[in-house]
């Protein structure tokens, strides 16, 4: 959600310059592959991919926007492994080099743990399908059954989740050489940022020290800011800072107010420009203007005496506009980036014979980058992960997996499952090939195509259920192959080994099949999760479920004119995106994100605000000094939101034991006396 679509970015070479020069240290021995993967490493990334997937909870159940956290698992991996190291050091005992290869390793490692945060569905399919989120669309509502409700459990989502999240890393590791190496995939703005950490991150005791303590320096203000407000935010959800409301009361009402929450600020700091603005401009227009006309139309659209959340009312324009908003937007991009695919093939298989006229053009640099090619590929291809275990695995976890979902979800049929598996590795290649020209990730819309065609397929006996698994399904398998094969990119930059990054993937993957369902479990019994009134209104679980209704069910029981509205933001939603790929650069880079503007439709403008002041501070802060903005906002942003991310834990366990804050800080209009 918080990525940009880069479409009109030309995808070239020059894009490899910076990581192709390769540090003179490079020219020392390489580990081996299994010395890549330490025991130490994997404790870190064990503590790392805890803290992260307690910040992608709070982010998915809260707003739903996840931005990258690579730098800050870079930074802290670095962190603790060189304390270790330093502290081991000083007691005397021999202690292996830390190498930047490890460092990948780790980072790969928490990468693929807390990616299951997100693409697990726990804060959107899998949340779905529980009873309170039944209850909020209606027992009343067309195709909203009793039936269609499976209420989260510890050991049923663990066991989901193992069953569906390993087959994505099977799927594409025999292209890894043609996606790697034939291809030349660039994957922009995450290997940018993946790439210049791991630089950064082996000579940062000499030049970028301060990246660190910037980090902690802000990591710890978060925290002790985050302890403070818990004081004043009292019993309910109406009281504290987070309901301050700084612009006045009148847009308090319509949730336009800053609420101090150091996690979107961060967020708005690591986010583009681009995609807050978005954000804000879709507050302003839905918050600002089109809830208060409908809101003026109670009692002719839609009856005046309906609750907040009857989806008969105002709170189906909410969701439905969101739904239309974002199906337009991925519907848009998932045609141009399969047409930018294809394009592309064809492009490449043309002008292989070409190649080597480039090189001979760079003239004085071209044996030394042959050399450093040459190097490179022989590091990548050196540890080979054979052919057959690669398709054996997927077979055997397909098996599995076929002969499992139906015992957890009985009105998924076993041969739904089969044909679904079946199809994904043609969709994996898609969205890992996409993914990698134009960064940007596709995984939730492939989960919602899958939603909508068994959804449909099964009907109205079980349809719900079906569709939102069949979801989970698809969106594990092309999410974990694009992230498998952009971390076999990384390793071939970093000169780590293709079968370190494949089992510290697998590996991170197991971890996260744990970690993601417990710290989910941790959010669920502390928080009123999926409640509209509460911090936790996990907004895209009655997104999905409202999909797959629509699915079964169409359109017939949508508010009074809401499906003509639909209409026309699906529209506008194609309209923005091909206008944002046919005009100048210069022009495009003020033309919105659909998707990001989709977010605060449903949420709120409370979020829009906070990521706003986050871009107005890196605006004025590179306007003052580029180069310490770009150095240090990735730092500053990711201490911002693990600040906050670490202090859930204590309010959580304050929340279990039903220990309350003291105060409760509230504001309402003066009154005469």
């Amino acid at each position: 959600m918080g990525t940009e679509n880069s479409g009109n970015v030309e995808i070239s070479e020059p894009l490899l310059e910076e990581p192709d020069k390769i540090p003179e240290s490079d020219s020392e021995n390489i580990p081996d592959w299994k010395d890549q993967i330490t025991i130490r490493g994997l404790l870190v990334s064990a503590v790392l991919g805890t803290l992260f997937c307690i910040i992608t909870h709070k982010l998915n159940l809260t707003v739903g926007i996840i931005p990258s956290l690579n730098v800050a698992a870079g930074l802290l991996g670095f962190f603790f492994v060189k304390s270790w190291t330093g502290f081991m050091s000083k007691l005397g005992f021999d202690v292996q080099p830390f190498t930047k290869q490890e460092n990948t390793v780790i980072q790969t490692c928490v990468v693929a743990c807390y990616g299951l945060a997100f693409s697990g569905g726990f804060g959107s399919y899998l949340l779905a399908m529980d009873e309170k989120t039944y209850k909020l669309i209606g027992p009343d509502y067309p195709g909203n059954r009793a039936e269609d409700v499976k209420n989260p459990g510890l050991l049923w989502m663990m066991g989901f989740i193992f069953v569906v999240s390993f087959l994505g890393l099977f799927s594409l590791v025999p292209l890894r050489k043609v996606m790697v190496m034939g291809y030349k995939l660039t994957y922009p703005r995450e290997l940018t940022m993946n790439i210049l950490c791991i630089m950064n991150i082996t000579s940062i005791i000499c030049c970028h020290r301060n990246q660190v303590a910037r980090l902690g320096k802000y990591l710890s203000i978060s925290f002790c800011w985050s302890c403070f407000k818990w004081f004043f935010s009292g019993i309910g959800d109406a009281c504290g800072f987070d309901n301050f409301p700084t612009l006045g009361l009148t847009l308090f009402k319509n949730t336009f107010y800053f609420d101090f929450s150091p996690t979107y600020v961060g967020c708005g700091l690591i986010c583009p420009h681009i995609v807050n603005c978005s954000v804000l401009f879709g507050a302003i227009i839905s918050w600002g203007i089109l809830w208060p006309l409908i809101t003026q139309r109670a009692g002719d659209w839609y009856p005046a005496d309906l609750g907040s959340n009857d989806f008969k009312g105002l709170y189906g324009y909410k969701v439905f506009i969101a739904i239309s908003l974002i199906l337009g937007d991925g519907l848009y991009n998932l045609i141009k980036i399969i047409s930018i695919s294809v394009m592309e093939i064809f492009k490449n298989s043309s002008s292989q014979n070409n190649l080597p006229l480039v090189m001979e053009v760079i003239g004085g640099e071209s044996s030394k980058l042959e050399l450093e090619k040459k190097k490179r590929d022989e590091v990548f291809l050196k540890d080979r992960i054979p052919f057959w275990f690669a398709a054996s695995g997927y077979v055997a976890l397909a098996a599995i997996s076929t002969a499992t979902m139906p015992i957890i979800f009985p009105p998924l049929k076993w041969y739904l499952v089969l044909c679904s598996y079946i199809i994904a590795p043609a969709l994996a290649f898609c969205n890992s090939y996409g993914t990698g020209l134009t960064d940007w990730s596709l995984a939730s819309t492939y989960g919602k195509i899958g939603l909508f065609i068994i959804a449909s397929l099964v009907g109205s006996n079980g349809g719900v259920v079906a569709g939102l698994a069949a979801c989970g399904v698809m969106m594990s398998i092309v999410s974990t192959a694009a992230d498998l094969m952009q971390d076999f990119k990384t390793g071939y930059l970093t000169l780590s080994s293709a079968k370190s990054m494949f089992v510290s993937q697998l590996v991170g993957t197991a971890m996260g099949c744990v970690i993601a369902p417990l710290t989910f479990w941790m959010y669920w019994n502390a928080f009123d999760i999926g409640s509209p009134d509460s911090p936790y209104k996990a907004p895209y679980a009655v997104i999905y479920r409202e999909m797959a209704i629509l699915g079964i069910e169409g359109f017939s029981e949508l508010p009074k004119h809401c499906l003509a509205l639909c209409c026309g933001f699906f529209v506008a939603a194609l309209a923005i995106n091909l206008l944002r790929d046919v005009t100048p650069v210069k022009v495009s880079q003020f033309i919105p994100i659909p998707m990001a503007m989709a977010v605060p439709f449903y949420i709120g403008a409370y979020f829009a605000i906070d990521m706003f002041v986050g871009t107005v501070i890196l605006f004025v802060w590179e306007r003052i000094n580029k180069k310490d903005a770009d150095d240090f906002a990735g730092a500053v942003a990711s201490g911002l939101i693990c600040g906050d991310g670490i202090w859930t834990i204590p309010s959580a366990i304050l929340s279990i034991f039903r220990i309350n804050p003291p105060i409760c800080m509230s504001f309402g209009p003066s009154v005469r006396t």
